[in-house]
């Protein structure tokens, strides 16, 4: 039992002295191996659950839990702990989760490009790189979103046969480990979406598991700027993400 858990409940609202937790060494996911169609299933099940949880959103969720029954069972134990975990919420209370974690919480961030880059200028060509990652698989970004929204990437994972779709996820695999490691802490059921989708990428490397315990540590950048990621475009490279983070 800790020292916190020991405390009366009168003393547990401490005045904040500026201590901070311990550095953590957070779980890694084991990769879950996929056929082909499985990881398509995957990837666009988790795109639809991950997508804000508007109404017509939320009328896909029954389609998607049937689709993913096939799935090999941590795959499908994870995407049914999610509906497991909403189950009795109705369609506000789904939205207003979804507002409060992934728009209030900065390690719970959505878009992949701001766990190495945060709010600096590195980010506006971290985008930059997702636009022509787009363009060089022959897609087209949708303005109304940032090319780097989990869900979208996911998507384009999921209708897409190049290999560009996972080398974008091989290149932010740590974010979406960091992601996934901030949704557990604040026990939120999207935690079991992000852990189906670590699931069923390839195991991380060295390199990849330590900048993942770096962020998830310490958090993305914080420089706040003024930036747009529309301009010159530079032609996609495999190893974008590592240019962007020098």
């Amino acid at each position: 039992m800790s020292t916190a858990t020991r405390l009366p409940a009168a003393l547990a609202a401490r005045v904040n002295f500026g201590f901070r937790a311990p550095k953590v060494a957070p779980r890694f996911i084991a990769a879950v191996p996929l056929t082909a169609d499985q990881g398509v299933i995957a990837h666009m099940a988790a795109s639809i659950l991950l997508d804000y949880p508007t109404p017509e959103r939320q009328r896909q969720f029954s389609l998607v839990r049937s689709g993913v029954v096939g799935l090999p069972d941590p795959l499908r134990a994870a995407f049914d702990a999610f509906f497991t975990g909403i189950a009795g919420w109705n369609e506000q209370q789904l939205e207003t989760h979804f507002t409060a974690t992934f728009d209030l919480k900065r390690k719970c961030c959505p878009y992949l490009t701001y766990y190495a880059a945060g709010d600096t200028r590195r980010r506006g060509m971290a985008l930059v790189r997702f636009v022509e990652a787009y363009r060089a698989a022959g897609w087209q970004v949708d303005a109304d979103e940032l090319p780097d929204y989990l869900p979208m990437v996911l998507e384009f994972s999921a209708l897409s046969d190049s290999p560009i779709a996972q080398e974008l996820l091989a290149a932010h695999r740590d974010g979406i480990e960091v992601l996934r490691s901030a949704l557990e802490k604040v026990d939120s059921p999207y935690a079991q979406l992000v852990e189906a989708v670590c699931l069923s990428l390839p195991l991380i490397d060295d390199e990849t598991r330590e900048r993942y315990l770096n962020l998830v540590n310490e958090g993305p950048p914080t420089e706040t700027v003024g930036m747009t990621y529309l301009g010159n475009l530079k032609p996609f490279s495999a190893h974008a993400n590592e240019d962007v983070s020098r």
